[in-house]
């Protein structure tokens, strides 16, 4: 019988499992494919987390549930919905905790520093399920169906990560090619290791005071410019290239990928300066930043 179930195979999804599993704990992760890390402490499932009673049945003893799971970035509005709803039942049904891994999108644009205390407040559809979803599982923590937390993290990065710099920066760096970002190259932007926020995960789902509430990830301030030049000097290549996208071009590409379209939702998290303040988590657990360079050397090919 598991200790844990992990819904999702992601970047953050493994290295929480594995966290979990060299600490002795026994881990199941759950996923469509039923791929994930290989350890003795960790079962695989192959399993599609929007059958409720299927779900159900292999959280069963469960002490905690991560919801580590994320759909199609333009699908969430139609997917999320059902696919958390049956998580959050699962849960509820297993007795278990619920920990989440959430985002910055809920919030919508905001001026200084994000709190956790800030608004719900995003006018996107993004954004707008993504709130929809932490307020209908605090609904769920105050009638006392199940304890709940969430986790919401900037933008990934390092080995596993799943996101704009490293899908569309950190490859053409490394090869020397010049890297086209939907994205201000010179703000400051809010990003957050895969490996800091698999430790988030685990630190909020083991201390009572995590409950309730969300918490943000450890967060490291960077633009974009220096992460690509700190890259560059780490792997040894010439320093970066780097052009931003202009919107005629997102909307071209937009006519062949929905994904495009879906950037300009987020434009004030990736054409602003946009700062997140992590402390509550950092004083509470003890959970902070880990060194960028650290981060950045875990892409970096071997010699």
């Amino acid at each position: 019988m598991p200790e844990h179930v992990i819904v999702g195979r992601g970047g953050t999804a493994s290295a929480t499992a594995l966290l979990l599993a060299d600490r002795g704990e026994r881990v199941r992760v759950v996923s469509r494919s039923g791929t994930g890390p290989d350890h003795p402490n960790i079962e695989r499932v192959a399993l599609d987390a929007t059958d409720a009673t299927a779900l159900a049945a292999v959280t069963r003893g469960a002490a905690t549930v991560f919801n580590t799971a994320m759909p199609a970035y333009h699908t969430w509005p139609e997917a999320v919905p059902p696919l958390f709803g049956a998580i959050l039942s699962a849960a509820e049904q297993a007795g278990a905790d619920l920990v989440m891994l959430g985002n910055l999108y809920g919030y919508g644009p905001v001026d200084g520093p994000l709190t956790e205390d800030a608004p719900l407040a995003a006018r996107g559809p993004k954004g707008a399920v993504r709130a929809r979803m932490w307020r209908e599982a605090e609904s769920a923590h105050r009638a006392g169906r199940v304890r709940v937390t969430e986790v919401r993290a900037g933008q990934f990065l390092g080995a596993g990560a799943v996101s704009v710099f490293s899908l569309m920066v950190q490859s053409n760096v490394l090869s020397g090619r010049l890297a086209l970002v939907p994205q201000a190259v010179d703000l400051s932007h809010s990003y957050t290791a895969i490996t800091d926020a698999a430790a988030a995960l685990v630190a909020v789902a083991g201390d009572d005071r995590a409950w309730g509430r969300a918490w943000h990830a450890p967060i490291i301030t960077s633009t974009v410019r220096e992460l690509a030049t700190r890259l560059a000097a780490l792997a040894g290549v010439e320093p970066p290239t780097l052009e931003v996208m202009t919107d005629r071009e997102l909307t071209l590409l937009g006519l062949g990928d929905p994904f495009w379209i879906e950037v300009f939702e987020t434009y004030h998290m990736s054409h602003r300066t946009f700062l997140v303040d992590d402390s509550a988590l950092r004083d509470t657990f003890g959970v902070g930043a880990t060194d960028l360079d650290d981060v950045l050397k875990t892409v970096v090919p071997a010699p």
